[in-house]
């Protein structure tokens, strides 16, 4: 089956908490790990010239690639840079005389690709692993001193297009004012100085012991990915473990015990199990329990797994269906010098049933002689497929598109009056999915057109009679909805068949395929090369119009988040600029043009009396003041004025909230505590990631009133609904 995606960015490069290079490293150099305790080798290998050899061979090839860029001067300038932004992104690791030094690499990056020699990477990556190492040093040297927090010094956090630093005092000078924020953080959050070293001093050690954890497969990933990215913005190198991991994300599924993982000081702890799963249906483990060494079978010895990498461990863990696997785990309650416990579990195919579609309803009350409405949303947070499990068996698998006919079946029965289809922050997924996912809701027709590298244009269609949902439709979206997200809302738009509500989607207009580096494996041997995950065409929307940089604009706009200028497709240096292609002929349901002054006329007046609405306003604006700033305050007054000043307004707005009866904020009692994600607490940190879900969403609830809007003033104006909703549309309707 052709696998063609429309995602930004690559999903993930682990399904457990993959950790930014910027914060990686282990102090004596040795591999957390390796039992033998050797330091890391790093060093190219025979098979990753191999694969570099191939990933170069596929992206000049106008055959396979969309757009190829041969191995010039310009592409070994572009490689260079975007590797020196995957190690040192921030400058805060190397100076200007490291970059001297590197210069020579600069024009021979391209012809490293092509020859399959990344040894240039490889010895930057090593002059990276000393710096880090310096860095860490001063900074837990630091530690040992008092700070002062009474002057106007500032702390730069954002360096990206700073200068290098012109020498070690210099980097000096930057770390320092890089303590004290975190020093300052936790002094805030009422920290004595005793805990505040003891918390820094572990933090600063682990962001050593990451960087010497990476392996040589990690090196060169890096620096091919730096390669893909100077082609195209969304053309990535997946090695094998990473491929799995992306595969297992698009299906929603894995092969394994059910048990999502993190990784904290030297120790994997259990941070929740998954519902349905080998683990769950077992009940021994919990939440909090820390794995310190795995077996295979009944009968295999255990290995101990403590300092371990997190996605080594999670590879020990994982295996075929119907295995075993033996775990040893202290119990969370007894602390990390607990007694050892074993169990042994079957692994199963495991459903990550979080990720899928989600439904929910919302009563639109009353007003102005309108009746009551009763409002569908379904929450899809990607366009998923089970590829494999399509192929093996066609009626049964994994499935978006499967999942929201069935919540719409759902919703039928409930009677809504109309359903919202949420894809905000939806950044894509499976291009056939969107494709499908349009056919729910009109009656056959093109969805989006694909055009090739040599001109080709191919027409993807609706190709299924009837509708699963032929009632008032809504799409909400953002700028975190991109590819697939803007196909679907793109479609929805050119037939008249939604309205679309929100902001300016993220203007993602390509398709990729994974091509796998692995096509003729050895006999015996596993995946050994990777995929590299390419970009082949561009999607055009049925009118003829690219979503390439300028998105899909809705109709019903919202206050912006964030700036175009800030996130998105307009950001990449090297996007493809947005074109178009001619339209091919599509049914046209409704025109909502003359409907939209009253809407937004209905929406302004409504959000103004909207107090979380207007609170979620507020805190944008402030946030992007903040944001635009760059900086912080290092003067401890001022940063204790700001957090005074958020918690009053928390407890403020849930007074509010009390007295007028509104839904309450689950985490309105939470304050900045200075820490971070693997320094807190693993169960209660995952409990209030759940809370956080059940937070006043005033944004979905305003769509749904929009939504009930539209069916009220098209009911009540034959003539106007007439106009927008002509009887022409087939099939689909609004009204009765």
């Amino acid at each position: 089956m052709n696998r063609r995606f429309s995602v930004p960015l690559s999903l993930f490069t682990a399904l457990l908490l993959a950790t930014p290079l910027a914060l990686l490293a282990r102090a004596d150099g040795t591999q957390v790990g390796n039992p033998a305790g050797n330091r890391l080798a790093i060093a190219p290998t025979a098979d990753q010239a191999t694969i570099s050899k191939m990933v170069y061979g596929a992206l000049s090839d106008s055959r396979l690639a969309y757009r190829p860029r041969p191995a010039d001067q310009a592409l070994s300038e572009d490689i260079f840079r975007r590797y020196l932004e995957a190690l040192d992104g921030n400058r805060q690791f190397f100076t200007a005389a490291d970059i001297a030094r590197f210069e020579p690499y600069r024009a021979s990056m391209g012809d490293a690709v092509r020859e399959g020699d990344p040894s240039a990477a490889f010895a930057m990556f090593g002059i990276y692993r000393e710096r880090v190492e310096q860095r860490v040093d001063y900074a837990r040297k630091l530690l040992k001193k008092d700070f002062d927090f009474t002057g106007n010094e500032r702390w730069e956090y954002d360096r990206e297009k700073a200068p290098w630093a012109a020498d070690s005092a210099a980097l000096d000078a930057l770390w320092r004012k890089s303590v004290m924020n975190d020093w300052l953080r936790l002094k805030i959050a009422g920290k004595e100085p005793a805990e505040i070293r003891k918390t820094l001093d572990k933090r600063y050690e682990q962001v050593a012991r990451s960087v010497s954890e990476l392996k040589g497969e990690d090196v060169f990933a890096l620096f091919l990915n730096a390669y893909t990215a100077s082609v195209d913005p969304h053309t990535d190198y997946l090695n094998p473990r990473s491929a799995e991991n992306f595969n297992q994300q698009m299906s929603l599924s894995l092969e394994g015990i059910g048990a999502q993982l993190q990784r904290q000081d030297d120790v994997v702890v259990i941070r929740e199990i998954i519902p349905g799963g080998p683990a769950s249906m077992d009940g021994t483990l919990k939440a909090g329990d820390r794995i310190v060494g795995v077996g295979q079978g009944k009968t295999g010895a255990i290995e101990d797994v403590i300092g371990w990498r997190i996605d080594d461990v999670v590879a020990k863990i994982r295996g075929t269906k119907g295995t075993q696997v033996k775990l040893e785990y202290i119990p969370a309650e007894s602390g990390i010098d607990g007694g050892h416990r074993t169990v042994t579990l079957t692994r199963q195919r495991v459903q990550l049933a979080e990720q899928a579609a989600k439904s929910k309803t919302y009563t639109i009350p009353a007003h102005a002689g309108a009746p009551e409405r009763l409002i569908g949303v379904i929450e899809l947070p990607t366009f998923y497929q089970d590829f494999e499990g399509r192929r093996r068996n066609g009626s049964d698998y994994t499935s978006a598109t499967r999942d929201v006919a069935r919540l719409l079946a759902e919703f039928k029965a409930k009677g809504v009056d109309g359903v919202v289809l949420d894809l905000r922050n939806n950044g894509g997924g499976s291009l056939d999915e969107a494709v499908q996912l349009t056919g729910l809701f009109i009656d056959q027709g093109p969805v989006v057109q694909q055009r090739e590298s040599g001109g080709r244009v191919q027409v993807y269609s609706d190709r299924t009679p009837g509708v699963a949902w032929e009632g008032p439709l809504a799409v909400v979206v953002n700028r975190g909805s991109a590819s697939a997200s803007e196909i679907f809302a793109g479609a929805m738009q050119d037939y008249g068949r939604a309205l679309i509500i929100g902001e300016t989607t993220f203007g993602k207009g390509t398709v990729q395929n994974l091509l796998d580096l692995d096509r003729w494996p050895a006999a015996g041997e596993g995946p050994r090369y990777g995929q590299v995950k390419l970009t082949i065409a561009q999607f055009f929307r049925a009118d003829g119009g690219s979503t390439q940089n300028k998105g899909v604009v809705p109709d019903i706009t919202y206050p912006l988040s964030v700036d175009a200028n800030e996130f998105g497709e307009s950001t990449y240096d090297n996007a493809l600029p947005w074109t178009r292609i001619a339209a091919v002929p599509h049914a046209r349901y409704g025109n909502f043009a003359p409907l939209l002054p009253q809407l937004q006329q209905m929406h302004a007046a409504r959000i103004a009396d909207d107090l979380e609405f207007q609170w979620w306003s507020e805190d944008v604006s402030h946030y992007r003041a903040e944001a635009a700033k760059k900086y912080l305050s290092l003067n401890e007054a001022e940063r204790r004025a700001e957090r005074d000043r958020q918690e009053a307004q928390r407890k403020e707005r849930q007074v509010i909230r009390k007295e007028k009866g509104l839904d309450l904020d689950p985490l309105a009692e939470e304050t900045d505590d200075g820490l971070t994600a693997n320094e807190r607490d693993v169960v209660r940190d995952a409990a209030r990631e759940k809370a956080a879900e059940k937070r006043p969403d005033p944004l979905q609830r305003e769509a749904a009133a929009i939504l009930a809007n539209a069916i009220d003033l098209l009911e009540q104006d034959r003539t106007l609904s007439a106009q927008i909703l002509p009887k022409t549309a087939s099939a689909v309707r609004w009204t009765e």
